[in-house]
């Protein structure tokens, strides 16, 4: 990792899996600090002012979606959620928590330094760049990845730019169908899924191999350039 190093606030309360992760983002690079409870990290980061923060949600003295509802308060540093249940996303979703993403319990260390680089690849100066390679043209309907012209209808223009618009953040199945599709019956979970792989279907045929849209699974979907990319 080339330039200025990157600082990273963990907040985890298992000491073992902390232990693992933390060596494994100082392998990486990186400059990480630890700690196993929710007391004290709101003061943690004023002071410190780290470039991100992991941190779980099920922790002691103060749980971690009220740290992060209050580090987005005055912070918009890049926060990733970590939560052992799958089924709690949707509801934690629901919420404005401010995070940047979500990971499942239990994670692979590989998972975490990925989603952690994306994370600061999106808050960095290389942002910019990400933009130009999708574009959207409002007075024509028009998208175009890559320089390659989508050909998308009305409603994938619209889902396309709602994900784009997102820089990563996961929207969930109803978030994307209340928004693009209606409240009406016959739209519903399998709507959004069938519109989702018709739409990366057409971004592969243009850029072949390629899958901006990812999939979050029990959560939702979000847009996130592939590493070839950057």
């Amino acid at each position: 990792m080339s330039g200025e190093v990157k600082h990273i606030l963990f907040v985890e309360d298992e000491v073992k899996a902390a232990d693992i992760i933390t060596r494994y983002l100082l392998k990486a690079g990186y400059s990480v600090d630890t700690t196993h409870t929710g007391e004290g990290v709101i003061e943690s980061v004023r002071e410190s002012e780290p470039d991100l923060i992991l941190l779980d949600i099920m922790l002691p003295e103060v749980d971690g979606i009220t740290i992060c509802r209050k580090i987005r308060s005055f912070s918009d540093v890049p926060i990733i959620l970590l939560t052992a249940r799958v089924d709690e996303l949707d509801r934690i979703l629901g919420f404005d928590t401010g995070a940047d993403d979500y990971i499942c319990k239990p994670v692979n260390p590989r998972e975490i330094l990925a989603r952690v680089k994306a994370a600061l690849r999106r808050s960095g100066p290389s942002l910019p760049k990400s933009r130009t390679i999708l574009e959207f043209d409002d007075s024509r309907l028009l998208a175009t990845y890559k320089g390659q012209r989508l050909d998308l209808t009305l409603k994938e223009f619209q889902l396309l730019k709602m994900l784009h618009s997102g820089d990563g953040k996961i929207f969930t199945r109803e978030q994307i169908r209340k928004k693009i599709y209606g409240t009406s019956r016959g739209n519903n979970s399998r709507t959004v899924d069938a519109a989702i792989k018709k739409l990366r279907d057409k971004i592969s045929s243009v850029v072949e191999g390629e899958s901006p849209i990812r999939s979050v699974y029990g959560a939702g979907y979000s847009f996130e350039l592939p590493e070839s990319s950057i």
